[in-house]
């Protein structure tokens, strides 16, 4: 079902806004969400979310996914349908977010119209980082400073959204004292962080890996903004964020590729730890109804953990299993006895510092749930036809 702002002219739209929106310390003149990395999992979804609230939306993605991995990870598929779906409520830019002066025009058009950015746009992958490290360093930590700096000076009222990761953490969660189950590695019900690690976990003293390390320069420009400038900004520090909309490639899209490996019948490459190591995982519709929370009630150099918690996580042992219950295929599996540098071996986030601040915000999806929607929304393209 489309969105209000899909049928409604501009102005219908913006009274709409006025309508949907609580009140606030502002008043509500504005109506554009810009969205970078609009043709990713959580680009994409921000698109539609808040087209959906009635706000116009401007996209910038100028589909480095397909020069990092390939095509199985273009994100030129979901550009299209969003200009298909949304038709003029939303407005594309192929602009790179390294592009200084791209990036200038777009904001000076927009200005104060821009009542929200959520900057999604990255190098996802720390395996292809160390690559090409300056690729990694000038999107991730240039890209988020050009993208800071033009929201400072075009639109500075707006909340500025960054998707940030765990591996700012780096390795230091591998230090913890964990349990070899027989699907999982855990951590002892009594230890500090059995519901979830927090914010307070050190971001120093650990191997980051090179992508982790221009992430975390991005996550502390973010901050800096916020209290240096006193901007509205905040760093959600990602888990495993998933969902159908995903561009599945091997060096990024946990879930999603393994489900599409398992459908087509593909050999999945699984990288040390018995295959026993835990991610949480959040879908896409979850982290957009967060972002929408702290859109409505912004603050300032905030950052808040993003995953599933304890409500959803799964080691890949156990998303093997689900994933060949929901196909009835059996899954072809590779192990490699080497981890992955800075691979995290448990990784369970803790929300309780946002949900204590948003306290009507709840998660709605655990890992079946998740699964199974992939599968139906892929089960056409990726089922090969007897």
């Amino acid at each position: 079902m489309r969105g209000p702002s899909v049928i409604l002219g501009r102005a219908g739209r913006h009274a709409m806004l006025r309508w949907i929106l609580p009140p606030m310390d502002r008043e509500w003149r504005v109506s554009v969400a810009l969205v970078t990395g609009s043709g990713g999992l959580i680009g994409s979804e921000a698109v539609r979310h808040f087209a959906g609230l009635g706000l116009d939306v401007v996209g910038i993605d100028n589909d480095m996914r397909r020069y990092f991995f390939g095509e199985d990870g273009s994100t030129s598929w979901s550009l299209e349908r969003l200009g298909r779906d949304l038709g003029n409520a939303y407005t594309h830019f192929a602009v790179d977010i390294r592009d200084r002066d791209g990036l200038e025009q777009v904001f000076k058009k927009y200005g104060s119209d821009i009542a929200v950015v959520i900057h999604s746009a990255a190098q996802p992958s720390h395996d292809w980082a160390a690559k090409e490290p300056y690729t990694d360093f000038d999107v991730n930590a240039g890209g988020t400073l050009n993208m800071l700096e033009n929201t400072r000076l075009h639109a500075i009222d707006a909340p500025f959204i960054h998707c940030s990761t765990n591996k700012v953490y780096g390795d230091r969660p591998n230090s913890l004292p964990l349990v070899e189950l027989e699907t999982r590695y855990e951590l002892p019900e009594d230890h500090r962080w059995h519901q979830g690690i927090t914010e307070e976990m050190s971001i120093d003293s650990s191997l980051h890996s090179v992508f982790g390390a221009s992430k975390v320069a991005a996550d502390v420009m973010v901050q800096e903004y916020g209290r240096y400038f006193d901007m509205k900004t905040a760093c959600f520090r990602g888990g495993t964020l998933t969902g159908p909309a995903h561009s599945a490639a091997e060096l990024h899209g946990f879930l999603a590729y393994l489900m599409r490996c398992v459908m087509e019948g593909r050999t999945y490459n699984l990288f040390g730890y018995k295959g026993k190591m835990v991610r949480d995982a959040i879908h896409s519709r979850d982290v957009l109804s967060a972002f929408e929370a702290f859109f409505r009630a912004p603050r300032s150099a905030e950052v808040y953990n993003l995953g599933g918690g304890r409500h959803s996580n799964t080691s890949h042992i156990e998303a093997f299993r689900i994933a060949e219950e929901i196909t009835g295929r059996e899954a072809q599996i590779n192990y490699v006895e080497q981890n992955r540098t800075g691979d995290h071996q448990w990784y369970v986030s803790s929300m309780a510092r946002f949900e204590a601040q948003y306290p009507d915000w709840k998660i709605t999806y655990d890992v079946p749930m998740i699964l199974r929607e992939i599968y139906e929304a892929n089960v056409d393209k990726w089922v090969p036809q007897s």
